[in-house]
Order: structure tokens, then sequence, then C-alpha cells
């Protein structure tokens, strides 16, 4: 039987964003919102953000051919995409294709509490403040926004086309926290606790690596199995602060 799967997937988290910095002063300060204007999907790189990425790149320069991607995948979102180029940019492509960006791998969707940090939810949105804690974050979805299960649901497609077009291939994906940890609940096969255990356990890095690599003895026509999650020491090798923004209990971006 056909290999169907990349023979290496790596998951990156894009550099640290603008908007990580002013969730992070917002929560020092207790406010009630953070201080940003315009869409979630147009918020850039902080300086920070575009070092982390740049260094990803060139620590992946340096690794023998086969051990950098020949494909990258990007979520739409400004700061993923800015990621995604820096990385290229540097080196840490084994291939000059276009990056391939894919409106499935955006950010999770918070609708009418993006913005807001917990207080700000609980003082202006109560009642979804009382539904989070009932059902969950798994399956809490705020008007106009999405629950982890609905990103789990693009998600899937997303895994159907890298199969059908990347199979046997190398690929990287630039995207969120929420995005990361939804893939690995697909392709791991986990539930709603083991994820959300994971979730508690730590924050995604910026610019942290999870790999995934092809064993032909994973299930009866082979997989992908975790080499390792959440990496941050090649940002740390090449000298750059690692950052990870804390997930507040909604209206996270990441």
């Amino acid at each position: 039987m056909a290999q169907r799967w990349p023979t290496r997937l790596w998951l990156v988290r894009h550099g640290q964003s603008a908007g990580n910095v002013a969730r992070d002063a917002a929560l020092r300060a207790e406010l009630h919102r953070i201080a940003l204007d315009g869409r979630d999907v147009d918020i850039p790189l902080s300086p920070l953000g575009t070092r982390q990425a740049h260094a990803l790149g060139d620590w992946f320069s340096r690794q023998p051919e086969g051990d950098r991607p020949d494909v990258l995948l990007s979520s739409t979102y400004k700061r993923a995409l800015q990621t995604a180029h820096l990385f290229r940019d540097a080196g840490g492509s084994a291939s000059d294709d276009p990056i391939c960006s894919d409106e499935r791998l955006r950010e999770k969707e918070f609708g009418i509490l993006d913005g807001l940090t917990a207080p700000g939810i609980a003082q202006a949105y109560p009642d979804q403040a009382e539904f989070r804690r009932l059902l969950g974050k798994f399956y809490h979805r705020p008007p106009g926004g999405e629950s982890w299960c609905d990103v789990i649901l693009r998600l899937r497609s997303v895994l159907d086309t890298v199969s059908l077009h990347y199979a046997e291939r190398r690929v990287m994906i630039v995207c969120h926290q929420v995005v990361v940890l939804c893939l690995r609940y697909i392709l791991e096969r986990l539930d709603e606790d083991e994820i959300l255990g994971i979730d508690r356990a730590a924050n995604v890095a910026n610019c942290g690596v999870t790999e995934y690599r092809f064993d032909p003895e994973a299930g009866r026509s082979g997989g992908l199995v975790l080499v390792r999650y959440n990496d941050a020491l090649p940002i740390e090798d090449e000298g750059e602060v690692t950052t990870d923004a804390p997930d507040p209990v909604v209206a996270a971006r990441g």
C-alpha cells in the first residue's frame, strides 16, 4: 500500500506577536480589555517574535537537507505568514516553493469575547463565563466564535489535504497554539481529558517545534508518530529569548 503521510511533519507556533505582548500587559495591569486596534488577522510579530522566527530558520538551515521541510503551509494570519517567510528567508526550508497559506489553519475565533481578558468577560458577559465553566473550553462556543471542536473539524480537512498532496514529503505547518494542540488531538487520537491535560501542563512556546515522523509499523498502513513536542531548544541554541503566552480563560490571542 502506498504511503499516505509525509515522512516528516513539523507543527510550529508563530513567533511572539504584538498581541501576545499587549495581552501580557493587560493581564499584569488587571485590565478588562487588551489594548489592540484592528483585526486579529492583521496583528504582526513583535520585534522579539521576528528574531525568534529568523533564529528558527537559522537553526534549521544548518541541518542536513533531509532534516529540513520542503513544503511550508501557514495560517493566513499575518503573524504566522511572517514567521513562515522569515523562516524560509533564513534558509530553514529545503525548497524555494511558495508558502501555501490556508485559512483552515487560522487562529481559533473568539466571537464577541475577542480581546477581553477573563475579568472583562466576567463583567461584560457573565452568562458566557458561566457557560464556559459548565461546558469547558473544549465544547464552549461563544456567540460568533468557535469551540475547540469546531477548530478540530476544519483541521481534519487540512490533514486530508496534506495526505492527498504531500505524501512522502517533509511538511512544516506554521500556525497557532490552539491549532497545534488540536492537530495533536487528531494525529494521536486523543480524547478531551488528554488534550486538555497537555494544554494545562504547559503553554506552546512561540516558535516551539512539534515533530512527527512516519513509521511504517504504526497502524495497519503506517502512521505519524510523535518525536518531540513544544521544543524551544532551536531558539535557545541561537541565543534568542523563548516566550510562551499564557492562555487566559478565553479570548487568548495565540
